[in-house]
Order: C-alpha cells, then sequence, then structure tokens
C-alpha cells in the first residue's frame, strides 16, 4: 500500500504551522517535501522529523541545533544521534532550570511591588 502523503496545506493544518514557517523549515533543509510541479507532498519521514522539530522547538532548542541534530542521524545512525540528544538535553536542562530562577525572581520581585502599592491605596 502507497504511503499517505499531505499537502503543503494538509501539513500546514496538521501541526498548526504557517505556510511561511513551513516554507522556511524547508530553506533552512529541515524538511525535503517530494516535489511534483509546483505541488509539494510529505511523507511519513517528513513529518516525523515536522514532529521532532516542534518538540525541539517547545523545549527551547534552536533550529540549527536540530538541523545538525537530525543530520546526525543521517550520517551516523540512531545510537550517536541519541548520544548528542542527551547532551544537547543536559544543555538545556540547566539554560531552563536558569530562565525558571530568573523567572521566580521576577514574580516575587513583581508580588512585592503590588503589595506595597496596594498597601499605599488604603
Amino acid at each position: 500500500m502507497a504511503e499517505a502523503r499531505l499537502s503543503f496545506k494538509e501539513m500546514c493544518a496538521e501541526f498548526d504551522v504557517t505556510p511561511r514557517t513551513l516554507r522556511y523549515y524547508e530553506y533552512i533543509e529541515l524538511l525535503q517535501p517530494d516535489r511534483e510541479g509546483r505541488s509539494r507532498f510529505y511523507g511519513a519521514r517528513e513529518r516525523a522529523r515536522m514532529k521532532l522539530i516542534l518538540r525541539g522547538r517547545r523545549f527551547g532548542f534552536q533550529l540549527e541545533e536540530i538541523r545538525q541534530w537530525l543530520l546526525i542521524y543521517e550520517n551516523e545512525g540512531d545510537q550517536a544521534q541519541m548520544k548528542a540528544f542527551v547532551a544537547m538535553a543536559d544543555r538545556q536542562m540547566i539554560e531552563l532550570q536558569k530562565q525558571r530562577e530568573q523567572l521566580d525572581e521576577a514574580m516575587n520581585e513583581l508580588s512585592d511591588l503590588r503589595k506595597t502599592t496596594v498597601s499605599l491605596i488604603d
């Protein structure tokens, strides 16, 4: 049975991305759809890559990091890719922890300022 392919419009809808985003991911070679004339079609490989890209973005990875990580699979296989992911995840966890601390600090400062302001109103 032939693998189901999505059109450009269907791919945008399935992953809730704009056409501009999808075109950009193609431009920076994160995705490589099949082309038939001016039409683009996305198979299982491209849909899997899109899931990984969006997951990586949600975790705060840069697009270039994601691109390099995807290339590792193509050039070196899944074991090398998994090792690279662990290293990337470790670095990102440290960065996210720093961001959490900064956010907690900002929220505490805002709360204190709000309390001070409320006390001046009464």
